[in-house]
């Protein structure tokens, strides 16, 4: 399904605009892509910020492409399993942890790819793993911590590729 809007779940101690939503929001406007980032610092639990997700998501006029980092990966999926998506990219995604073990086995038409950092020392890579294995998800696993900020020109192509492929942009 082709993308034409990008919505944003930052993580549990980050904001609607960090460093990671910026990049990638540059990467989505310069193909073309409308881009928003919802603000849930007021909302300290998932479920509250699910609610605000989907809630958002239902007044848009198609799916939109989720973006998520950490709990925002979380919040994201799950709004996947409530409304139909576009897509999925998820950024250190907090899986299978306390909290976090709702986890689909299917998402069936939802084109998924997965960041990870090789040294997360808050989110576990074993978790991405996991779920990509479970999905058949495309996995990126890099040399990088959980906030990932040394990897963001390498996540940014991975974004870039993502978007070209969901809308239909052979490589040249």
């Amino acid at each position: 399904m082709p993308i034409s809007q990008v919505c944003f779940s930052h993580g549990q101690e980050s904001g609607p605009w960090g460093s990671k939503i910026t990049a990638l929001a540059a990467v989505a406007r310069a193909q073309g892509l409308a881009v928003e980032s919802l603000d849930y610092r007021h909302l300290p639990d998932t479920a509250g910020r699910v609610e605000r997700l989907c809630v958002h998501l239902a007044t848009l006029p198609g799916p939109a492409l989720l973006v998520g980092s950490s709990m925002g990966g979380y919040v994201a999926l799950q709004a996947a399993r409530r409304l139909p998506v576009a897509g999925l990219f998820l950024l250190a995604p907090a899986l299978f942890l306390p909290g976090y073990e709702d986890i689909p086995d299917t998402l069936p038409g939802v084109p998924v790819t997965i960041v990870h950092g090789w040294h997360d020392a808050v989110v576990p890579w074993q978790g991405s793993v996991r779920f990509a294995e479970q999905l058949g998800a495309e996995l990126v696993l890099l040399d990088g911590d959980h906030r990932l900020t040394a990897a963001l020109s390498r996540i940014s192509e991975v974004f870039g590729d993502f978007l070209r492929r969901q809308n239909g942009v052979r490589p040249c």
